[in-house]
């Protein structure tokens, strides 16, 4: 799930302006993407439309697993 949040995020925010952080619960787990002060408005759009749209597509993908994923955007 991580490479696939990671591609999600690549292709709005250049490479090297983020940093993803998993943890992982027994059954829940927490991205963490912390984004560099001045492109973290970017990764979460006008009104959270981008934000909502990578965690609508992490869920899709985790639909079959077990675990439950939570995404987090986070300004370093």
């Amino acid at each position: 799930m991580r490479e696939l949040v990671d591609f999600l995020v690549r292709q709005i925010v250049e490479d090297g302006a983020y940093e993803i952080v998993m943890l992982e619960d027994h059954d829940n787990v927490e991205i963490k993407v912390f984004v560099d002060k001045n492109r973290v408005a970017k990764l979460i759009g006008k009104s959270g439309r981008i934000a909502k749209a990578i965690r609508t597509i992490v869920k899709a993908a985790a639909q079959n697993s077990d675990k439950h994923y939570d995404i987090f955007i986070e300004e370093r």
